[in-house]
């Protein structure tokens, strides 16, 4: 079958023309990494929001989870009026949604009715530093690997069991097993060959540790493009399963098992496409002096940055000693119980930052990765030797242990407020006091089984 090429605005129009499509799926990413936005009818689209744009709720940038309204966000209050922002499709970004009938989709930039880019918005965010590295002659190349567990309930039977008794789709550790696989390859198959349709470049699917746990991997791109691939796959993924009859959850940490984990993987280039990390006369690592100083940034400021790469208080479940998930902020050559982990040789040398799950949002995520990696080039910061051992018993600086930890990092930080600007900086962090607030007001079931009968 041949690979499926980009979708154009011709191929739009003539999809309208001969009845193919009649659905356009306009959205934005969220704070939460989730796409919001509307179906608009295709000969709408094509006449109107195409060439133009079309507008939603400035609250889309400033509720919780639960989409609820909530204080301290200077760009959306009840006091300014919850306004419009204007949302202007990237037609780079067209895909097929094959999985819905006569549907494409397209992703969103979000400005004011002034025409100014909504800062706090997380395509925003990346934009703002990949063009601080393009001015620095470079370019940016990305791949995420987000992990998943797959159920056989439905997303309705989940939400009323309370996500409590739920039958994984597989009952023991599949992690790179043909056999457990095969149970549920026509869930995956289908996943795969959808986002192939929609544009993605499909590399392989394998199962992980956790029950009905895996993971389907996609090629690497630049740094945009893998996060705009990245948040159609998730939730083209979740779609489908639902359509399936199943269910399946990205959250860092379900249960007490193995947490969901999304390596980042990242490499600067030269604006000619050259590999200015790599360096062949560097036997032991491979390492030019720029990608030294790119992966001693990342380790400067891993800590005040883990607010971008753990947005949840779930998140934090998953830094456990022994369990792939970093807990020391290290940097190793292919060495997994470090935070950052330098993989490949020349075309294909890159670092993986192992600190993010599955609940992350990437633009944010690799936003951060991409600064603090031109923040030690551009202060030439000298690089720790790489760790050789296990450093989860190291005395390393430790990941952020919650959520208070890393806000109170993010928030302390003249380094962020500087390099993200006050609104950036201001936003997430009321965005982290509100999900601790809402966490802290709660009773849990663990709570409820310790203190009930016994105290």
């Amino acid at each position: 079958m041949a690979r499926p090429q980009p979708l154009t605005p011709d191929d739009v129009r003539q999809g309208v023309f001969d009845g193919s499509i009649d659905t356009v799926a306009v959205a934005l990413t969220d704070m939460q990494g989730r796409l919001q936005g509307k179906r608009i009818d295709a000969d709408y689209f094509v006449e109107e929001v195409m060439t133009g744009h079309t507008e939603g709720c400035n609250y889309l940038m400033a509720v919780d989870v639960d989409m609820n309204t909530v204080d301290g966000y200077a760009m959306s209050s009840w006091e300014r009026g919850y306004g419009d922002m204007v949302m202007t499709p990237d037609l780079t970004t067209l895909h097929r949604v094959s999985w819905q009938p006569g549907t494409v989709g397209v992703l969103c930039d979000l400005s004011t009715e002034e025409g100014e880019p909504v800062a706090p918005s997380p395509r925003q965010v990346l934009r703002r530093q990949l063009e601080r590295l393009s001015a620095a002659g470079m370019g940016a190349f990305a791949g995420t690997e987000l992990e998943f567990i797959v159920f056989q309930d439905t997303f309705d039977e989940a939400w009323l069991s309370a996500y409590r008794d739920l039958t994984p789709a597989n009952l023991y550790n599949v992690d790179y097993s043909m056999l457990g696989t095969a149970r549920i390859e026509p869930l995956l198959r289908r996943i795969r060959r959808a986002m192939a349709s929609a544009g993605m470049v499909v590399e392989s699917a394998k199962g992980e540790c956790n029950l009905g746990q895996h993971e389907i991997a996609f090629k690497y791109a630049d740094a945009l493009r893998t996060c705009d691939n990245h948040v159609v796959y998730k939730n083209g993924a979740k779609e489908i399963a639902a359509q399936e009859g199943m269910s399946l959850t990205f959250m860092a940490k379900y249960n007490e098992r193995e947490g969901n984990s999304c390596h980042i993987h990242l490499s600067f280039r030269g604006a000619d496409g050259s590999m200015v990390m790599a360096d062949h006369d560097d036997h032991e690592q491979g390492l030019s002096d720029l990608g030294r100083h790119f992966i001693a940034g990342q380790l400067a400021h891993a800590r005040e940055l883990t607010l971008m790469y753990a947005p949840q208080i779930n998140s934090y479940k998953r830094y456990v000693e022994g369990s792939f998930a970093p807990t020391a902020i290290r940097w190793g050559r292919d060495n997994r119980t470090c935070a950052f982990r330098l993989v490949g040789h020349g075309q294909s040398l890159r670092l993986e930052n192992r600190v993010p799950g599955g609940d992350v949002n990437p633009y944010l995520a690799v936003a951060g990765m991409v600064a603090a990696g031109l923040d030690g080039i551009e202060r030439e910061l000298p690089l720790e030797d790489a760790f050789v051992g296990n450093a989860y018993g190291s005395d390393s600086e430790h990941v952020p242990s919650s959520m208070s930890e890393a806000l109170d990092l993010w928030t302390g930080s003249a380094w962020v407020r500087e390099t993200f600007g006050d609104e950036v900086q201001d936003h997430y962090a009321n965005m982290a006091r509100v999900e601790l607030a809402a966490f802290g007001s709660a009773v849990t079931d663990w709570e409820r089984f310790r203190s009930f009968e016994r105290l």
